[in-house]
């Protein structure tokens, strides 16, 4: 037995490991996330901390800088990801298109975001050319890891590389979207686990 092969349970063993927290870190992220959001959707008067969404510069398909008061005056829904994603990122913008489609002029009403958080493989025009796959309007932002990092502790966001096999990565990430108002300040969340009804409601009353 040669020592590539002593090695190479060993390595994999690792790979699994690696998984293994990053998909236990990625629910515990998620799940905290979205209890810090919660109040946000709760009834009878209760708001979002007023501080989510406020703190950001990240960079566009042209590499020009876009803040909270560049995206100040229209409502959005931005959600944060990666390009090579394999499921969860293309079912989610997807459907943004969807929501935004079946809701007709209204639908024009809020701009789409997506964040990528992948600095190691998605340039600003790689992520332009990106969101320009879903037939709508999406503005796609990256930037810098410390302006990316920072962009996803404005807004309560998890996200974590894990080890693949042949020394590559992929990320965990929250899943869900968030709603933010024409003024800058969060309404609520979408999550998969929404309908397609209830979402929509949701994104009208972004409108009003």
């Amino acid at each position: 037995m040669t020592a590539t092969e002593t090695r190479s349970p060993l390595a994999r063993a690792r790979l699994w490991l690696w998984a293994l927290v990053g998909i236990v870190a990625f629910a515990l992220g998620t799940l905290l996330a979205v209890q810090w959001l919660k109040p946000a959707q709760s009834p009878a008067g209760t708001t979002a901390p007023s501080d989510i969404g406020t703190r950001f510069t990240l960079v566009d398909r042209d590499g020009k800088p876009v803040t909270p008061q560049t995206l100040k005056g229209t409502p959005y829904a931005i959600f944060f990801g990666f390009t090579r994603c394999p499921d969860i990122c293309p079912t989610t913008l997807n459907r943004m298109a969807h929501l935004r489609k079946a809701m007709g002029k209204d639908g024009e009403k809020f701009r789409i975001v997506f964040v990528s958080v992948d600095t190691g493989h998605d340039k600003p025009a790689d992520v332009g050319a990106y969101v320009d796959l879903f037939g709508t309007p999406i503005l796609g932002l990256t930037g810098s890891e410390q302006q990316i990092a920072d962009a996803a502790k404005s807004f309560r966001v998890f996200y974590q590389k894990v080890p693949v096999e042949g020394g590559d990565y992929t990320i965990d990430h929250s899943a869900f979207v968030v709603l933010m108002d024409r003024d800058g300040h969060m309404q609520s969340l979408l999550s998969d686990h929404d309908s397609d009804a209830s979402a929509i409601a949701e994104l009208r009353r972004l409108i009003a």
